[in-house]
């Protein structure tokens, strides 16, 4: 779609030319290449941790300690699987994840998952320039001059019509992130109550709140966002099959920073306000700040501020490119940071117009803004099941990926990820219809939950196993009669287990997605129909159900 996308990868730490290979390469220079590709994982991972991470992971742990660490690790495989996923769709299909969406399942899926990226894009981005007044008024700036200041300073940025210049921007950003060592230090972190809090556990029973809490870490942790802005920052930084192994280190490479990131935030609140008032009376990431302050004196206040400053830059960034990478998508224009303002204006102006929206938008009263964040960083949660939902589906597409398409492991633990957030969304929806419920009543509601999933993976796999046999069968009778188990040894006669996985590797390489215009959409079968309505509608219900639950907490 945009010829942007073709030609040298120009990354922030190295360029590498579009038909170079790996091989006769040394260590030395397979390590340049590595860092030449370093970039879209990292960024994606980082900007996870924006202006409402800060905020949810310190209100983690001023109201629960280090009692919701083990949230955080458990989120570790659905990072990888999710970004990894995408990674694979925008080198091998060279398209953003919206353009894939509209073009496999047609405009009306494409339309409800675009949409809801929108939305909650646009109140995200509220919360980034949210951070930015409380980070600077910490410094004494005031909020009319700090945000517009702010949103200025990422327009500039990303108009500047050069890639690399834009990534070293945000490398440098992502560099001020080392203030979370000596900030953690600081407050004198206890290890035996850090390595409990991994020890899985409800402090004070599982209510609505906490629950609102866990879908909230949740989706700050794993933001539908991240799906769209790696997707197309992947085809952004021309980064083809060949490179897909770099660029799932560079991803690993972000999920360390981001889990170190959390962790620090949630014991700088944990520790750093031990004994004081403050404990379990979260009300935003400002005030967190001041506390610290108090508490343990001006630098350790200070470097929270300047983390959520960071953060909140870094976030607006990703968030907002994330937004107009899908706009481009969805309206077939170009949309590339490789181009000038002049050779893409729609990009460029849909970006100015989604900061000003959101800057305008973070004037109002304190007190909705800082239940906003939290709201925000829910419904991201409670949305991500949809998301990965898509993502699975498009991953199964043998016409999209070829070779790439998910293995059957892969599907397994995709399966696993998207039904367990069903459960956590459930579970939300379950306590707010009934704020009395008992924590044993969810507790059993969790494991009947798991037991279904269980039951409708081994269903799926017995079905999947069906519909192989038939198709081996067919062939068999194609290649005259033969018995289906011969069919299926036919390709192990010739060929070592060494021998095959080399010609996959090859074949994988040199595999691109053909045309998505030349392609047959998929027909959906009646059973998935059935189940990609029922999914949207009790989305939509649970939508509602966090917006009446943040505006219970607002109403006090």
């Amino acid at each position: 779609m945009d010829s942007a996308h073709v030609g040298d990868i120009v990354g922030a730490l190295g360029t590498i030319k579009q038909h170079d290979t790996l091989e006769g390469r040394t260590r030395l220079q397979r390590f340049r290449m590595l860092l030449a590709i370093i970039g879209p994982g990292l960024i994606v991972m980082v900007g996870d941790n924006d202006a409402g991470g800060v905020a949810t992971y310190a209100q983690a742990g001023q109201n629960y300690g280090m009692a919701l660490v083990w949230t955080l690790l458990l989120l570790i495989p659905v990072l990888y699987v999710n970004q990894e996923m995408v990674v694979r769709l925008g080198a091998v299909a060279g398209v953003g994840h919206a353009r894939l969406i509209f073009a496999r399942f047609g405009k009306f899926w494409g339309a409800f998952s675009v949409g809801d990226l929108f939305v909650v894009n646009a109140l995200t981005i509220v919360t980034e320039f949210i951070g930015v007044s409380m980070a600077l008024g910490y410094f004494g700036l005031p909020k009319g001059i700090s945000v517009p200041l702010a949103a200025v300073l990422l327009f500039a940025v990303v108009a500047g019509g050069s890639f690399r210049r834009w990534e070293r921007f945000l490398f440098a950003l992502i560099a001020i992130n080392i203030v979370m060592f000596p900030l953690a230090f600081m407050v004198h972190p206890s290890v035996s109550e850090t390595a409990k809090g991994v020890i899985p556990s409800f402090p004070g029973g599982l209510n609505s709140t906490l629950l609102l809490l866990i879908v909230a870490i949740v989706g700050t942790t794993v933001a539908p966002w991240q799906l769209f802005f790696q997707q197309s920052n992947v085809v952004d930084k021309r980064i083809t099959p060949r490179w897909i192994r770099y660029e799932r280190i560079d991803l690993w490479v972000g999920i360390v920073v981001v889990m170190l990131g959390a962790v620090a935030i949630m014991a700088a609140a944990a520790f750093g306000l031990a004994g004081t008032d403050a404990i379990g009376n979260f009300t935003d990431a400002g005030a967190v700040a001041t506390a610290l302050r108090d508490n343990m004196g001006h630098t350790v206040g200070a470097l929270f501020a300047i983390l959520l400053l960071d953060a909140s830059l870094i976030g607006a960034n990703a968030v907002g490119l994330a937004t107009t990478y899908t706009l481009g998508d969805t309206l077939g224009k170009r949309h590339s940071l490789h181009w000038k303002i002049t050779e893409a204006p729609m990009f460029y102006v849909g970006y100015a117009a989604l900061l000003g929206v959101a800057a305008a938008v973070s004037f109002s009263p304190d007190h909705v803004l800082g239940l906003l964040t939290q709201g925000v960083q829910a419904l991201a949660g409670v949305l991500l099941p949809s998301a990965t939902v898509f993502l699975v589906l498009l991953c199964n597409d043998k016409a999209v990926l070829g070779p790439w398409v998910n293995t059957m492991r892969q599907n397994i633990i995709a399966g696993v990820i998207v039904w367990s957030l069903v459960l956590l969304s459930l579970a939300l929806t379950a306590a707010t219809f009934f704020p009395n419920l008992a924590t044993s009543t969810l507790e059993i509601g969790f494991g009947v939950g798991a037991l279904v999933g269980l039951l409708g993976g081994i269903g799926i796999w017995f079905a999947r196993r069906r519909a192989e046999r038939r198709a081996t069968e067919q062939t068999a009778k194609e290649l005259g009669n033969l018995d289906p188990d011969e069919v299926e040894a036919i390709d192990d006669i010739e060929l070592s287990r060494a021998e095959r996985k080399a010609i996959l590797e090859a074949d994988r390489d040199a595999w691109r997605t053909p045309a998505l215009d030349t392609l047959e959409r998929p027909a959906f079968s009646p059973v998935r129909m059935a189940g990609m309505i029922a999914l949207r509608g009790y989305l939509v219900i649970a939508v509602i159900l966090v917006g009446v639950k943040v505006v219970q907490s607002i109403m006090g």
